[in-house]
């Protein structure tokens, strides 16, 4: 049987934006941090990371809309699965736990929420963290020729809709699976029971999961821009683990992050796309000495 729960945290369905509620498990006591889960998982990536949080803070721990147990409204707008509208669910929903400022960390597809969430609600957000992901603008700006096909499902999922959600729900355990394996080639880092709830969420959230994806290559990409051309920044401690993809496709992740983050820690580990379950105790080291830096306010 599927373990779809993380020990000693107790679970609720919490209305974020627009009234989507969200599934959250919650544990732990302290200074608040919010965990955003990637692609294609859910809140469990973070089941030891969260349990280790939880000796030092009240950890909070989501599944996104569209994603896991939390509601998949249908998409009515590009701003249904924006990242400006997920991050609204994610401050509504601490503010709802009582948690009007809080750090917030992410991974993947959450990091993007995360950070979206920095740039919208700066006076919410103490400390953010982000894992191997880089901001929506600089990820279309750097994938280019033949090294771009590491990215294939971008391009896929950026589809009018229609055709995207077709073609992969006619082959969804293989195509969510092939990122499990791919990006996992030691095969060692999702417990068969872990790997199989990861299949089963992805296949049931289709629909959602492809407009989520859709949404960066379109609004979420408009309203990056606007933020540059604004001048717009990060204004909290922004702390930064990443393997070393730049190396590969030719530029510099630390220089990309420090024109959003004017206050960054820029870390590279040796772990693969899934860190948070691969090396977690390296994880959680990284977001307590991210949770240690002086916020703005206490400059």
């Amino acid at each position: 049987m599927t373990n779809t729960s993380i020990a000693g945290f107790h679970y609720q369905k919490i209305a974020g934006h627009d009234g989507v509620r969200l599934n959250a498990a919650v544990g732990g006591s302290g200074s608040a941090v919010v965990l955003l889960h990637g692609f294609p998982q859910t809140h469990l990536m973070w089941r030891e990371v969260a349990q280790g949080l939880a000796e030092n803070h009240t950890v909070i721990v989501p599944d996104l809309r569209g994603y896991g147990e939390s509601d998949k409204p249908q998409t009515t707008s590009p701003e249904t699965y924006s990242k400006r509208s997920m991050a609204s669910d994610v401050v509504g929903l601490a503010k709802e736990l009582g948690h009007h400022c809080f750090g917030l960390v992410g991974h993947d597809r959450g990091a993007l929420v995360a950070m979206r969430a920095g740039l919208d609600h700066p006076e919410n957000i103490s400390h953010l963290g982000i894992l191997d992901v880089l901001p929506t603008m600089d990820m279309w700006d750097v994938l280019r020729g033949v090294n771009a096909a590491v990215a294939w499902h971008l391009y896929l999922m950026a589809q009018p809709a229609g055709l995207p959600e077709k073609m992969i729900q006619a082959t969804a355990e293989e195509f969510f699976g092939s990122f499990l394996d791919a990006w996992d080639p030691a095969g060692t880092t999702f417990p068969s029971d872990i790997r199989r709830h990861y299949l089963d969420s992805s296949i049931a959230a289709v629909p959602s999961i492809v407009a989520d994806y859709r949404a960066s290559a379109g609004i979420d990409l408009e309203q990056d821009r606007a933020d540059r051309a604004a001048g717009k920044q990060l204004q909290m401690p922004v702390g930064v683990i990443s393997q070393d993809w730049g190396s590969q496709l030719g530029f510099d992740a630390s220089a990309l992050w420090s024109a959003w983050a004017p206050d960054l820690s820029y870390q590279a580990i040796q772990a693969g796309h899934f860190m948070a379950e691969e090396k977690p105790q390296a994880v959680t080291e990284f977001i307590r000495e991210l949770l240690e830096r002086p916020a703005p306010a206490d400059a």
